[in-house]
């Protein structure tokens, strides 16, 4: 960049200085013309050199101040072009007319002036040819491929190449040069032809770029004019009318204006036709691009809304959102509550509700006619898919046949994909909801398994084995034990009502009441009175816990249990060979909330002994039921228990899990299942 910097000042330097010799040069010729006995200073033979010079630097002192393209704004690069170049024509004229005017009203003649004022202009002519050049190269190349490249690359060599006539004081209008000039000439109007970014102009802006094109056209013609009034002049002692370079340039950069200018007026009147359509495509666009840009029914709503009005050139409208079973006007264009709730009550009456509906003749309407609105033109559009819908929209036109087929077409193309977008909102919202709601019950599933034990404690007492499996992500039932003293141990087994995130905090309550309470060692009966009055005050009064408390004494060799509405516990009695079930009352924690309760707990004490297996469970194992619907029952849990008391507890469990699996089939679980074997140890050791 510093570089680049260095070069711009050394090239304006170039050109100053060269112009200043030029200008100094020139009028010591003129003055050796005027003065023919005077001592001749000047050097004729430098002249060329110097044009040269100046040319070169000003030419490239502009290329390198080109930029790339920013954007498609081309109407401020005609004003770039006018406002810093083409403004130097009229600059010029007016310098000429004063010239003209101070030497008539002086009236006197003054070469020196005369060649002062040629030389300035002759200055302008060649800021104008570059500035003008080097912004005509950056549109001429806009959209460009690898011939328009190379073809402008040539272009540019071959002009510059053509300075050497010049240099060597050629006459370019000699007739060894003239066909080559004329296959330039066509070089530059296939060059014309690339004029891709007057499409990308609005109708204004290509109004306004006509009045630009014209200014710039007439100063290529003042310069023009200029230079050929003074051509082969006997006043002047230089022609620059002689070099080829500024000629051939002055062609470009006229023919390149004169077909922008021709091509922007011609397709003037087709402008606002592209305008509507592009319009289109970006709102379609738009509508089609709302989930990525995560934007919400409203806004959806809202580019509908203007892209519909856009399109149709409506000049009222309104919207109607549907939310669930009420309607509400959302969007509103020159148009009252009063007139819509008039035109809605007579849609009403036609029983015209959510269809499509295009009226372009409203004044043949009796109905319509004596509602003396301003409009015409009606046209209804439900927003609506087979499931649900969204919206209406209402457009209003105060022509008759406002709205043709193309129109509708392009409406309806709007809708649908209103619809589209609006549906996949729809999903994409339900899906983080799930997302969402996967990841709180990959939380809540977490702590539910934090909260049941993994192990009980081991001793020479008893053996335990526990099975547990929930019907969805998280269950509702749990067990837990809580040890006593060194000879009692506490065992608890519930069900919450209901699944889920909220079964699993009911759970956690639990966990924290039986662990809370028991810290006081109260009879299973007493906890349960207890539980159901803290249970009371937290509990929704839709849910319940059922649930069995066991404290089993191994110095005394019984327990005692309580059952809050839980399943029957199942036992089998080793000396009398027996297998039963304990038939208790009890009622669900939280059905009654008061202390009523209390006549609904009895608590029951049992000596066990040596063999003897107690199986708790929940209701998932007994209520289970097979593709028959028939249910596994109590019945055939105890003939399990009959079959099998003599195995070890982990043995007895597994065989009633596997007979259960076999009931129900594989991918038949519809209940949580928990199940506790616990079997007394034969030998018993010394309490």
């Amino acid at each position: 960049m510093l570089y680049k910097t260095n070069v711009k000042s050394l090239l304006v330097t170039a050109a100053i200085i060269s112009w200043v010799l030029l200008l100094g040069n020139v009028l010591l010729m003129a003055e050796s013309v005027r003065q023919p006995g005077a001592i001749k200073l000047a050097l004729p033979y430098i002249n060329n050199l110097l044009i040269i010079v100046f040319i070169l630097s000003v030419f490239l002192f502009q290329r390198l101040s080109a930029n790339n393209l920013k954007g498609i704004d081309f109407s401020s690069y005609l004003w770039n072009l006018f406002s810093k170049a083409a403004i130097a024509a009229y600059l010029s004229i007016a310098l000429y007319f004063a010239y003209k005017l101070s030497t008539g009203y002086a009236r006197l003649q003054s070469p020196l002036l005369l060649h002062l004022v040629y030389q300035v202009n002759f200055g302008l002519l060649v800021y104008f040819l570059a500035k003008s050049f080097y912004i005509w190269r950056q549109l001429l190349l806009y959209h460009k491929n690898k011939f328009l490249q190379v073809a402008w690359e040539w272009f540019e060599l071959l002009l510059f190449s053509t300075l050497i006539l010049t240099l060597l004081n050629f006459n370019y209008t000699n007739y060894i040069f003239l066909p080559l000039f004329g296959l330039f000439g066509c070089y530059i109007l296939f060059l014309c032809t690339n004029l891709k970014w007057v499409a990308y102009l609005s109708f204004n802006k290509k109004s306004r770029s006509l009045v630009l094109l014209g200014a710039i056209l007439v100063s290529c013609y003042i310069f023009t004019k200029f230079f050929q009034e003074f051509s082969d002049s006997q006043e002047l002692v230089i022609d620059y009318s002689d070099v080829g370079f500024l000629m051939l340039a002055m062609m470009f950069v006229g023919c390149y204006t004169l077909a922008a200018f021709l091509v922007s007026l011609f397709s003037l009147p087709t402008s606002s036709v592209f305008e509507q359509k592009s319009e289109d495509l970006l709102n379609f666009q738009r509508l089609s691009q709302s989930i990525q840009q995560g934007q919400n029914e409203s806004q959806v709503y809202n580019t509908l809304f203007e892209s519909t009005i856009k399109a149709s050139d409506a000049t009222a409208a309104w919207f109607e959102m549907v939310r669930g079973n009420n309607t509400h006007v959302s969007h509103l264009l020159n148009i009252n509550n009063e007139q819509i709730e008039r035109i809605r009550h007579l849609l009403l009456a036609y029983n015209i509700q959510n269809i499509d509906y295009i009226n372009n003749n409203l004044d043949r309407n009796t109905g319509f006619r004596d509602l003396a609105l301003p409009w015409k033109s009606l046209i209804i559009l439900p927003i609506k898919s087979k499931k649900h819908i969204f919206g209406t929209l209402y457009l209003l036109r105060d022509i008759e046949q406002g709205f043709d087929r193309e129109t509708v077409n392009v409406l309806r193309t709007f809708t649908s994909q209103t619809i589209l977008t609006i549906e996949n909102l729809r999903l994409v919202a339900e899906s983080l909801q799930n997302e969402r709601y996967k990841e709180e019950l990959k939380i809540a599933t977490q702590v539910q398994e934090s909260l049941i034990p993994k192990t009980f404690p081991t001793d020479s007492w008893f053996e335990i084995a526990t099975h547990a499996v929930a019907a969805k992500e998280v269950g509702g039932d749990f067990y837990d034990f809580l040890q006593l003293s060194e000879s009692r141990i506490a065992i608890i087994i519930g069900d919450v009502s209901g699944k889920g995130i909220s079964a699993a905090f009911h759970m956690a309550q639990m966990k924290g009441i039986f662990h809370g309470l028991m810290q006081q060692d109260m009879p299973p009966s007493e906890f349960m009175k207890q539980a159901n009055s803290a249970l009371s005050r937290c509990l929704e009064k839709t849910s319940f816990i059922t649930s069995s408390l066991y404290i089993i004494d191994y110095r005394m060799q019984g327990f005692m249990f309580a059952r809050a509405g839980h399943c029957h516990t199942l036992y089998y009695n080793a000396m009398m060979e027996d297998v039963f079930y304990f038939q208790t009352d009890g009622l669900g924690l939280g059905i009654v909330r008061d202390k009523s309760y209390n006549n609904h707990v009895r608590e029951m004490y049992y000596d066990y002994n040596p063999g003897d297996v107690m199986v708790i469970y929940t209701d998932g194992i007994v209520e289970a039921r097979n593709a028959a619907n028939d249910e596994y029952g109590e019945d055939r849990l105890k003939y399990m228990l009959t079959q099998t008391y003599h195995l070890e507890a982990e043995d007895i469990k597994c065989a009633i899990i596997n007979d259960l699996e076999d009931f129900t089939g594989p991918d038949n679980l519809y209940d949580d299942q928990t199940l506790l074997v616990i079997k007394f140890k034969p030998v018993q050791p010394k309490a």
